[in-house]
């Protein structure tokens, strides 16, 4: 072997390995997704949440394996191993990391139809998201799929902008939970005489557990989002750490020290790093998360307080589908040179791609929850649901009595 060989064999060999921890890093954080919902609910549907998690990530990756993987790059796996062995794997692994990114859209779901929904009608909606609407708008965007990101180029200078998925994961998987919580309605006694009654967390060291989890991976999801070793940048990383603690500082402050906020902070400028992390300067990557973490705390009291079909158990609208949205804005704000970021970002195609992402999703959830919802019904009766979740579905709870 001639040392140009070697040489790339070992690039080869290390660009697989980087997106193999990569991958490994965001299937943790969906561990972070159960135990954040776990805490959040009450005691009755813990079980439940952890299932759901579980079975969502296994739906999720044997359709995007055969489905969504396929409409998202056109790439497909059904060829000899020999030939999937090809370059260390490397294609192999891509698709792991970028699965991890698509189960990742159940599970946010899944925080928002929390404690009332069925569990097949559920699972079923949660595999047709990821095999068709999720990679639609992924391809569009990632793999440059219909021209869109060629047009919007033409028009206004440059593509839109979203490095890890502050649109295509989050604020997708935000809106498409919207679609799912105004179906389903609010869970029974969550409103009486028109005002919101607090439905108090069931474990508030599981939810901070969760969020510790999420916020460790997270580094995985954004900077292993390169996808290949020689893309590495510190500047991504310091700039999830910059917008991380911007989100809990501020939430904090407006949040008024209550632990769920506070633990959801961290998220929310995470979400909203996403689109621009490898664009920002960090004190714009600061400011980008303190303004998330302001923008969870409002958005999830008012969406609580005004709107009654709106019960969504851990906030997911306002933390993954408008904090998301935000952070494509702030890409196309903070990326720009005279702002100490790095350019080639125009806001009008951010603005442009954001409102894509969110007419896909809000659209995308009506059409398959409503037809699901046609056939089978996504609602516990009143009954189940007052008994919980655990046990009208899956028979035990999360501790026993003796």
């Amino acid at each position: 072997m001639d040392l140009t060989s070697a040489v790339h064999t070992l690039t080869e060999s290390a660009n697989t390995l980087f997106i193999l921890i990569g991958a490994i890093m965001v299937l943790a954080m969906h561990a972070g997704f159960a135990f954040l919902e776990v805490g959040t609910v009450r005691h009755k549907n813990q079980v439940n949440a952890l299932v759901k998690i579980m079975t969502d990530f296994g739906v999720s990756a044997v359709l995007y394996f055969f489905v969504g993987y396929y409409i998202a790059y056109g790439s497909h796996f059904m060829v000899g191993a020999a030939e999937l062995t090809a370059n260390n794997g490397y294609e192999l692994v891509k698709f792991f990391f970028l699965m991890t990114f698509a189960a990742a859209i159940p599970a946010i779901v899944s925080g928002g139809i929390a404690e009332r929904a069925k569990f097949y009608p559920m699972l079923i909606a949660s595999g047709l998201i990821v095999a068709f609407v999720y990679p639609f708008f992924e391809g569009m965007i990632w793999n440059g799929n219909y021209g869109f990101q060629a047009w919007l180029e033409n028009q206004f200078g440059a593509a839109f902008h979203d490095f890890a998925g502050s649109v295509v994961v989050h604020a997708v998987g935000g809106w498409i939970a919207l679609a799912a919580v105004l179906l389903l309605g609010a869970r029974k006694g969550r409103y009486r005489n028109g005002r919101v009654v607090a439905f108090a967390p069931s474990n508030i060291p599981f939810l901070a557990l969760g969020a510790w989890i999420l916020t460790v991976g997270w580094f995985g999801f954004n900077v292993m989002s390169a996808q290949t070793l020689d893309g590495i940048s510190g500047l991504v990383a310091v700039n999830s750490l910059m917008a991380m603690v911007g989100g809990v500082l501020v939430a904090m402050l407006v949040g008024r020290k209550d632990p769920g906020f506070i633990h959801n902070g961290p998220l929310a400028g995470l979400v909203a790093v996403c689109a621009g992390s490898d664009l920002m300067h960090p004190v714009g990557a600061l400011i980008t998360g303190g303004i998330a973490g302001a923008i969870f705390v409002y958005m999830f009291e008012w969406a609580q307080d005004k709107i009654e079909r709106l019960d969504d158990v851990l906030g997911v609208w306002p933390l993954h589908g408008v904090c998301g949205v935000w952070g494509a804005i702030a890409a196309g704000i903070f990326g720009q040179e005279a702002l100490g970021g790095l350019g080639g970002v125009s806001l009008m195609s951010q603005i442009i791609g954001a409102v894509a992402g969110v007419v896909v999703a809000f659209v995308g959830g009506l059409i398959v929850y409503g037809i699901v919802n046609a056939i089978s019904g996504l609602r516990l009766t009143e009954e189940e649901e007052f008994n919980g979740a655990d046990v009208s579905i899956h028979r035990i709870g999360a501790t026993s009595v003796e």
